[in-house]
């Protein structure tokens, strides 16, 4: 993965502001990564094709627009699917940490 500088960690790993949190389909709402991610281990089929299909990836967009993490955001719209989103989201989240 790419560098990731000392300046740009805390905000990857800090909460959303209350009104730029996910709402996902399913009625939960996520406020950071870290959450994204066992989201995305957990949720069904159906939310997940909600929020990610052929028009759209709205945890991409939220990655990007919310956390600045373009590297993510970019990885999310290669990802083959939900567990592959889920792993991707998780090993993002460790070497950012790592990286504290």
């Amino acid at each position: 993965m790419a560098k990731t500088t000392k300046g740009a960690i805390k905000p990857r790993l800090a909460d959303a502001p209350d009104e730029k949190r996910f709402w996902l389909a399913d009625g939960r709402y996520l406020k950071n990564l870290d959450e994204l991610a066992a989201a995305l281990r957990d949720m069904s089929a159906e939310t997940f094709a909600y929020h990610v299909n052929e028009g759209k990836n709205d945890f991409a967009i939220w990655v990007r627009d919310v956390f600045g993490d373009n590297e993510l955001a970019a990885a999310l719209l290669k990802a083959a699917g939900r567990a592959q989103s889920a792993r991707t989201v998780a090993d993002r989240v460790a070497f950012i940490k790592s990286r504290r």
